[in-house]
């Protein structure tokens, strides 16, 4: 396994990190072997956003057996549990009681990144930075229990502000072969909608995103990737914009190659998609070479497409829209519904047929995603 220092943290991590969706909905031994593996293969690296107790508790307990020095956490902050449902928050007492379980239940006494989390909007960015919630996260690092300070966005424009501000060491950013084509805009909803594309002929990497890795890399400020995989769409042939799907490993080399970027924490829901993942390190230059899919990139948006990154929460139905539109999007790309993918959607506790249709999940989310369709296209496909 490659490691990279993480910009000026001076932090040593593994170039294949591990992000925290796939712990969720697992029994505890599933998340030990996951972690089993992902050590086993040299990976150092966890971004955990998890609101979850369960899962807070499962990973903690599965870490604990190796030495602290061992692993490296991105641990966020303003994310919390509310009634059954992951919810960002930007209460400070809720953020505090909210982190203090964080490190209670992951058996921790420090954060190696404390992960100010999803700030996509310019008067969200300027009510944390300017009130308690960074005063609370400098005093965590003050005190120890956080060594560096990060935040995850999807927004040029808010990484660009991150970086200025001079405090911040680590950036969570959204980096993929589709998306670094895409134009920078402030009201990263936009940045989905297909007017934003009309007349634009693609040209390379985005000029603005392009500046702003290199201005990380200048400033000794690390990235570390999300969304990689495009969660999952540049897999692919179907769904892919290039018409033509990239391999895990191609996908990894197009994000490590990037100026400032240390590590990319892939999305994985078992231990075979981490070993896809750790091959990277032992993958040929021809197998890495992701140049030819990228070509002859058509004019094409992510508008519509639903990213799983759980956003939409909290959903007034509890439903777990997320894992919903993966079922349904896993299902579309297949000729029928394959009857373990069927298991795993009566397994939910609530069904897409539940929905009530207040939208507020389709306010939250910034992909510009018709929710309320796909849950009625859910039904559809499922039968309830």
């Amino acid at each position: 396994m490659e490691y990279r220092i993480l910009g000026r943290t001076g932090i040593k991590v593994s170039t294949i990190g591990v992000g925290g969706e796939g712990f969720e909905n697992i029994s505890y031994e599933d998340c030990e072997a996951m972690i089993d593996c992902a050590i086993k293969e040299g990976i150092n690296f966890f971004d955990i956003y998890n609101s979850n107790p369960e899962t807070r508790s499962n990973i903690g307990k599965a870490l604990s057996k190796y030495p602290r020095s061992s692993y490296v956490i991105e641990g966020h902050l303003c994310s919390t549990w509310d009634e059954g449902q992951y919810r960002r928050t930007r209460d400070l007492t809720e953020v505090v009681d909210s982190y203090e379980d964080f490190l209670t239940r992951m058996n921790l006494d420090y954060v190696d990144i404390g992960m100010i989390h999803y700030v996509d909007e310019e008067k969200d960015f300027d009510s944390i930075f300017d009130g308690e919630i960074l005063k609370y996260a400098k005093e965590l690092k003050e005190k120890g229990v956080i060594r560096s300070l990060g935040i995850s966005t999807h927004n040029t424009d808010i990484a660009f502000k991150a970086v200025k501000t001079g405090i911040i060491d680590v950036i969570l950013f959204s980096i993929n072969a589709a998306y670094d084509m895409l134009p920078a805009i402030e009201d990263v909803n936009k940045l989905f909608e297909e007017n934003t594309f009309k007349n634009r002929t693609y040209e390379g990497i985005d000029q603005k995103r392009d500046e702003l890795y290199r201005t990380c890399e200048n400033a000794g400020v690390a990235i570390t990737v999300m969304k990689g995989y495009a969660a999952g769409t540049l897999l692919s042939d179907k769904q892919s914009p290039f018409k033509n799907a990239l391999t895990p490993v191609q996908c990894l080399h197009y994000c490590l190659t990037r100026p400032a970027v240390a590590s990319v924490m892939v999305g994985v829901s078992n231990s075979e998609q981490i070993l896809a993942a750790a091959v990277y390190d032992t993958s040929s230059n021809k197998e890495k070479d992701y140049s030819k899919v990228l070509a002859n990139a058509p004019k094409t948006s992510f508008s519509g497409h639903c990213m799983y990154c759980g956003h939409c929460a909290p959903c007034s139905s509890k439903l777990d829209i997320a894992l919903i539109n993966k079922y349904l999007d896993l299902a579309l790309i297949q000729e029928g519904v394959p009857e373990t993918l069927k298991n795993h959607y009566d397994l939910l506790e609530h069904n897409a047929g539940e929905c009530i249709e207040c939208g507020l999940c389709m306010k939250n989310c910034p992909f510009g995603v018709d929710i309320i369709k796909k849950m009625k296209q859910a039904v559809r496909l499922f039968g309830y």
